[in-house]
Order: structure tokens, then sequence, then C-alpha cells
């Protein structure tokens, strides 16, 4: 990223580089204090970074993938029967039919 003052639509093009690059990071530590004043106090910038991460959410639409959690509940179950186990412990109340924890 450039150093030195940049002007509202250089640091737009440079939010939206680090955005889709996954470096923001990187891109606020290299604002200098005049850019970070000019920053937040933009309404237009506040309102083009709305829209670029918009775009940006649009565009990685496809490629989102949402965790399953299935293995992580077996997993779960699994050890908390290994517990009941070694506790020697009845795992359901034979009254209820619901595990004892």
């Amino acid at each position: 990223m450039p150093a030195g003052d940049r002007d509202i639509y250089e640091l737009l093009a440079d939010y939206a580089g680090a955005l889709r690059d996954g470096g923001v990071a990187t891109f606020l530590r290299s604002l200098s204090r005049t850019e970070t004043q000019r920053l937040t106090h933009s309404t237009d910038f506040r309102q083009a970074s709305r829209i670029v991460q918009i775009l940006n959410s649009i565009g990685f639409a496809g490629k989102v993938v949402t965790p399953d959690v299935g293995l992580f509940t077996s997993r779960v179950n699994a050890r908390i029967a290994s517990r009941y186990k070694k506790a020697k412990k009845p795992l359901w109340n034979r009254c209820t039919m619901r595990m004892v924890l």
C-alpha cells in the first residue's frame, strides 16, 4: 500500500483491495494520522466502503461455507458417554429416559 497522504478515492481503492485480499488490518496500520482523521470525518468514504462491503459479500456469496456441527455434536456425545462409563454410572435415567448429566 502506498505511503503518504492519499485522497479519499485512493484510500477507498486501497480499502477495497485490502477487503478483497483479507488485509484490512494491514490497511489500517498503513494509515497516517491525517488520513485517519480524514476518514473518520468523511461521509463519502463511509457510504462507499459500505457499498464495497456489500459488493464483496455478493462476489464471495457462492464460496461461503457454513460449518457442519454434526461431527462436533457426535464427538461431544461420545466424550460424555466415555466419562459416564469410566465413572460407572448409568448413562440413562430409567424412569424418565433422559440422559443423566
